[in-house]
C-alpha cells in the first residue's frame, strides 16, 4: 500500500499525456533587481499540475530573434503533453548578456547568481493557480545541470523559507569537476544524465563526485550513455567539434557535441517517468 500515492501521481500524469498543450508563452519574471524573460509551457486545463523550472546551457535560451532554442521547444512540449508546465527562465539576454561559452569570467555564474534565478522562478510558479506547489522539479542542461546541482546543495533552513523546496532535480552533462572538488551533496532526489564519450563535461568526474556523496546525501542517481557526447538530446544535431570555448579539458578549447539518437530517445522517456514519482 506504501507504493499506492506514487503510482497514483504517476498515472495521473501519464493521463494527461494524450490532452493537448497550450501554446508557449511569453512571460517576465521578478528577480531581485531583474526582471527574467522567460518562456512557459503547460497543459490545457486548470491544474493543479507539476511543474518544471528548467535551466539552460551556457549558449543561452534565446537564439537570433527566437526568445527560446528549438531543443528547449521539443522538451517543453513533451513535458507540457505529458501533463507537466515548465518554466525556461533566460539568465543571459534578461540582463543583455549572449552567450557566455567563450568567457572563462561570466557574469552571471552557475554557482550563485543563478541559483537565483531558479529559485525565482520556482517561487512565480508557486504563486500560479494551475500549479501544485508542493511538486516543481528543476532540470539543467550543461550550464544550466550545474546550475541545478549547486542549488540543490545541502543548506540550512532560514526563516524566510516559507515556500515548499524543489521536489526533485535533473541534470544533463553538468560540468561536475569544481563540485566534486567542494565534496558535492544534495538534499533532493537527484539523476544525472551524460555520455560516456562527452570531452567537455566529462562522465568520469560526475562518476567520482556522486560516489562521493553517497552515505551522506539524499539518492543520487548517474545513467551514462555509451558513445554519446555533449548534447546527446538536442535532435538533427550533426556531430562536429565546437572550438574557441572557456572552460573546457582541452586547454585548446575543442570538444565534440551532437545528437545520440539512442540516447535522445531513452532520455525522453526517462526523464518524465523520473519527475511523475
Amino acid at each position: 500500500m506504501r507504493w499506492m500515492p506514487v503510482l497514483i501521481a504517476a498515472a495521473a500524469v501519464f493521463a494527461a499525456a494524450s490532452a493537448p498543450a497550450r501554446a508557449a508563452e511569453q512571460i517576465e519574471i521578478p528577480a531581485g533587481d531583474t526582471q527574467l524573460k522567460a518562456t512557459l509551457y503547460r497543459p490545457a486545463g486548470d491544474g493543479p499540475f507539476p511543474a518544471i523550472v528548467a535551466l539552460h546551457t551556457c549558449d543561452g535560451l534565446a537564439e537570433g530573434q527566437q526568445p527560446i532554442r528549438t531543443r528547449y521547444q521539443d522538451w517543453g512540449e513533451a513535458l507540457a503533453a505529458a501533463g507537466f508546465a515548465v518554466v525556461f527562465p533566460d539568465s543571459f539576454s534578461s540582463r543583455g548578456l549572449g552567450s557566455q561559452c567563450r568567457m572563462r569570467e561570466r557574469p552571471v555564474r552557475a554557482s550563485r547568481g543563478r541559483i537565483a534565478d531558479a529559485n525565482a522562478a520556482r517561487h512565480w510558479l508557486q504563486a500560479q493557480p494551475y500549479v501544485n506547489g508542493e511538486r516543481i522539479s528543476l532540470i539543467g542542461w550543461s550550464h544550466g545541470a550545474t546550475t541545478a546541482l549547486w542549488t540543490v546543495r545541502p543548506r540550512k533552513a532560514t526563516p524566510s523559507d516559507t515556500k515548499p523546496d524543489f521536489r526533485s532535480v535533473i541534470a544533463f552533462y553538468p560540468n561536475c569537476r569544481r563540485l566534486g572538488a567542494t565534496a558535492w551533496s544534495t538534499r533532493l532526489p537527484a539523476l544525472i544524465l551524460i555520455g560516456a564519450a562527452d570531452d567537455w563535461t566529462p562522465a568520469n568526474a560526475c562518476e567520482q563526485m556522486v560516489a562521493g556523496a553517497q552515505g551522506r546525501s539524499a539518492r543520487a542517481s548517474l545513467v551514462t550513455y555509451p558513445g554519446a557526447y555533449h548534447d546527446f538530446d538536442r535532435q538533427n544535431y550533426p556531430f562536429h567539434e565546437r572550438v574557441g570555448l572557456a572552460n573546457t579539458p582541452d586547454p585548446a578549447g575543442r570538444v565534440h557535441v551532437g545528437t545520440n539518437p539512442a540516447a535522445r530517445a531513452d532520455a525522453f522517456k526517462r526523464v518524465p517517468e523520473w519527475l511523475a514519482r
